[in-house]
């Protein structure tokens, strides 16, 4: 079929049609270019440390790397005391918080999801309340459904000075997961969006021999 448009505004009409499809090509390009990196490395199962563009940081320490067993102790916000022996032979999953702290509100959920998941398997979780009380941590507790208890910091400061070696926990939220003899076998620092991602670094200590 013949066009009706004079022959210098079919080319001028074709140039934007042409620049319009490249332009759709490349942002459908960057489009799948721009999935989470973070989702992508972990996937490859390679064991590196992964960074995301707002800090957000997952490290799995191989195991001949790993630091001597974490020992610990302190005042949980339900009553009594918890130490390092209490968890002997079970992953344990160590995440310090705070009730003020907005990350921490928004991950809670997401761990309360992967606690529920091993339920029934060697894995504890332990929370460490870095700065609130007893009554206020529990309320936190409550109100996220979180169904671990969490150590005080402020009962016990021995709690943290046992982990500060271990990681930055001027970076609150802050999760370990150590492995059955205590070491720490990955860190996750920021907030966890996606409780899969705690759940994958559970199973891998999980399952180490």
């Amino acid at each position: 079929m013949t066009s009706l448009l004079p022959s210098n505004m079919r080319g001028s009409a074709l140039f934007r049609a042409t620049t319009a499809a490249l332009a759709l090509a490349t942002l459908l390009t960057l489009a799948g270019c721009a999935s989470d990196p973070l989702a992508e490395q972990y996937r490859s199962g390679d064991n590196k440390g992964f960074v995301a563009a707002d800090g957000f940081q997952v490290v799995e320490i191989p195991a001949a790397e790993r630091t001597q067993p974490v020992q610990f102790e302190g005042v949980l916000d339900t009553g009594g005391t918890t130490t390092h022996a209490d968890y002997a032979g079970d992953v344990l999953v160590v995440n310090f918080w705070y009730a003020a702290c907005a990350p921490c509100r928004v991950e809670a959920p997401e761990l309360a999801a992967a606690h529920a998941s091993f339920e029934g398997q060697n894995v504890a979780f332990l929370g460490v309340n870095l700065y609130d009380g007893a009554e206020a941590s529990r309320a936190f507790a409550s109100t996220y459904g979180v169904q671990y208890p969490s150590a005080l910091a402020t009962a016990d400061g021995s709690i943290k000075l046992a982990f500060a070696g271990e990681t930055p926990l001027n970076a609150v939220p802050v999760t370990l997961v150590l492995d059955k003899q205590g070491r720490v076998a990955a860190r996750v620092v920021g907030q966890i969006d996606d409780s899969s991602i705690l759940e994958t670094l559970v199973r891998d200590a999980l399952e180490e021999p």
